[in-house]
């Protein structure tokens, strides 16, 4: 039987920042807007790719050169676009979602991609990041999410066992990578499509925070 858990370590980019207002950056420069999925899809891709064959890029480098394929502007641009990162809203169930988590015992930290200093941008600005024990990237753990390494050595920052802790991203491949390194899983579905079967479920899934805050209930 698997121990109950303590820790909930969120995904960053899209799970909790909003990416919408990107595409008024793509503009201002000069670039198609609906481009910006596109553009965050290929980041991920080649950070994947990197991570299979021994390296751990900083993500800021992998979307300067993406950003330089798609802009006209040149690198002008890019430091455009990728100035707005830091300065993204969070979804607006975040900071209820996380203080219901808190309420409920919770200890809560951030695993992302990206680098802490964005991580701390976003929760500072949205005035939380008080609520959360620590800010991990993957840059202190040599590979990039999903491989077992980020999520394990999330588990020594925090100094818990992985199956103590639940890791909520609206990313299927997250869910996957932490499943396979031990981890709990709580899916965030931020747009409503069917689960992609080639992937195994996650344990809990939700619409917003606040109802997967209710659905894990108190902390252990």
């Amino acid at each position: 039987m698997l121990p109950a858990p303590s820790v909930v370590v969120f995904d960053v980019n899209e799970s909790l920042s909003d990416l919408a207002p990107m595409a008024e950056r793509f503009t201002a420069v000069g670039a198609d807007p609906g481009l910006v999925g596109a553009w965050f899809a290929s980041v991920l891709r080649d950070g994947f790719a990197l991570t299979v064959v021994g390296r751990c890029p900083r993500f800021a480098d992998v979307a300067a050169a993406n950003l330089l394929a798609l802009l006209p502007g040149g690198r002008d641009a890019v430091g455009e676009v990728l100035a707005g990162f830091p300065k993204l809203p969070l979804h607006p169930d975040v900071a209820p979602g996380v203080a219901a988590l808190r309420s409920d015992g919770w200890r809560l930290a951030t695993l992302s991609n990206g680098s802490v200093g964005v991580a701390e941008s976003l929760l500072g600005a949205a005035g939380i990041r008080d609520q959360f024990d620590q800010l991990l990237s993957v840059d202190d753990a040599g590979r990039w999410k999903p491989a077992p390494a980020a999520y394990l050595y999330a588990a020594r920052s925090l100094g818990v066992a992985p199956a103590r802790m639940v890791l909520v991203a609206c990313h299927p491949w997250d869910i996957q990578g932490a499943s396979a390194a031990g981890l709990r899983t709580a899916y965030l579905d931020r747009r409503g499509g069917p689960w992609p079967v080639v992937f195994d479920p996650p344990e809990w899934s939700a619409g917003s925070l606040p109802e997967l805050a209710a659905a894990l209930g108190p902390a252990a």
